[in-house]
């Protein structure tokens, strides 16, 4: 896919939006030294260029991986993600692509391969949202697309993976306090989180006897460029996060951590499950 292809992708708001334009920044650093937990592994991390994504890269990589960042077409940010992974010492490389496309994510998972030499770890976070007001509001294209880039993108990506994918891998879907508490203003986007934990649970049990693990997480309100960019509305960008216990917004880094523990075998008694770093709101299921 050539750059203006991607670029052409960019849809009616401004998503995915650079976290380089963002402020205050995301905070992604890692907050502790590495213990080895991913040590000789390979990550394909989607959506890895800003927010979450880049937040599991960099703490991946302390932890001993080496991380294919899958993107849209933020460049910059993806440069960015590049050089925090081999500032870490570990090899990286970005591939920029729309995942809605099949055809992509076997060129990307082929490209990875050959790359870095297989995939251990596939994080399954890309995703995106638009706000309406109404049902009626949701346009055609807008329903296929948000599908298409949340959902679709999971079954393409893991089908093409899964023949790289051995004993002890780990794959980790991001889902969303919205698959459990619903948003009056994202339905389409709240469907395909709840998609995405029934699929992350009938995975599980796909793929459990091969010794492949399958778990998701799910978070609350973060600061990541994906709500001020178009994924909501000013208003509700005002008191972004307010509503939850701790009274705040996440930060990417305080999400990571859960990412970690389902990749690395802290968590090898787990499949089918999902985390929840949502500022402490209590959630069912």
């Amino acid at each position: 896919m050539t750059e203006t292809e991607t670029v052409e992708m960019i849809r009616e708001d401004d998503l995915p939006g650079h976290e380089s334009k963002l402020e205050p920044k995301p905070e992604w650093e890692p907050f502790y030294p590495g213990s080895g937990r991913l040590a000789g592994k390979v990550a394909l991390v989607t959506g890895a260029d800003s927010g979450i994504g880049r937040a599991v890269a960099a703490l991946f990589a302390r932890e001993g991986a080496d991380i294919a960042i899958l993107y849209l077409c933020e460049h910059d940010d993806a440069a960015k993600t590049k050089e925090i992974v081999e500032v870490e010492g570990r090899r990286a490389v970005a591939i920029a692509g729309d995942l809605g496309d099949k055809d992509f994510c076997e060129r990307a998972v082929a490209e990875v391969v050959k790359t870095l030499g297989g995939i251990d770890i596939l994080v399954n976070n890309a995703g995106e949202q638009h706000p309406d007001e109404d049902i009626t509001g949701i346009t055609e294209p807008q329903l296929k697309r948000t599908f298409q880039t949340n959902i679709f993108s999971m079954f393409f990506l893991t089908q093409s993976a899964r023949p790289h994918l051995k004993k002890g891998a780990a794959i980790i879907n991001c889902t969303s306090i919205t698959a459990y508490q619903g948003s009056k203003q994202l339905l389409d986007y709240s469907a395909t989180k709840g998609a995405i934990v029934a699929f992350t649970r009938s995975l599980s049990e796909n793929l459990v006897g091969e010794g492949i693990r399958v778990n998701a997480v799910a978070p609350g309100p973060i600061w990541t460029p994906l709500n001020p960019c178009g994924g909501s509305t000013p208003e509700k960008m005002e008191h972004f996060g307010e509503d939850t216990p701790m009274g705040r917004a996440g930060q990417p880094n305080e999400v990571a951590p859960s990412f970690l523990f389902l990749a690395c075998e802290d968590s090898r008694y787990m499949s089918g499950q999902v985390l929840h770093p949502n500022g402490g709101t209590i959630v069912n299921g």
